[in-house]
């Protein structure tokens, strides 16, 4: 799966919209996050705003690193490796993306476009594919 151009300005532009308020972002992502799917809360030890900040500066890191996937994939599958230690599960892949979905059609209102939304579930698909393989469950 390829991102277009179009796609990565879409995807990056939202994420411009989302990061002022990149704590109460983060909190709508985890509360979301728990509701769809509550038995991975335990899998989160640490204090969940500093967890929201980690998840909001990886997901800039992310979306900056589009325009060179090269380089991306690399620390993707990095991130991966580390989420095997704190028993991160393949299956658990569709309720993160499903959960920042609606993390940014909340946080974006109208600039929630269908466009926008395409945009963001071929980067979630992305980074899913790139990670999934180095999940070791």
């Amino acid at each position: 799966m390829s991102l277009t151009q179009k796609q990565i300005l879409l995807v990056q532009h939202s994420f411009s919209q989302v990061e002022p308020i990149a704590d109460q972002a983060a909190d709508i992502f985890y509360g979301a996050l728990f509701k769809i799917d509550p038995s991975l809360k335990p899998l989160f030890r640490s204090d969940i705003k500093v967890q929201g900040r980690k998840l909001m500066t990886m997901l800039k890191a992310a979306v900056d690193g589009l325009n060179d996937l090269d380089a991306l994939v690399p620390v993707l599958k990095q991130l991966a490796e580390r989420h095997n230690g704190y028993g991160t599960k393949k299956s658990h892949f569709t309720p993160v993306g499903n959960a920042l979905l609606y993390t940014l059609k909340t946080g974006l209102g109208e600039a929630y476009t269908e466009e926008v939304r395409q945009a963001w579930i071929t980067v979630i698909h992305l980074v899913a594919d790139t990670m999934k393989p180095e999940i070791a469950a």
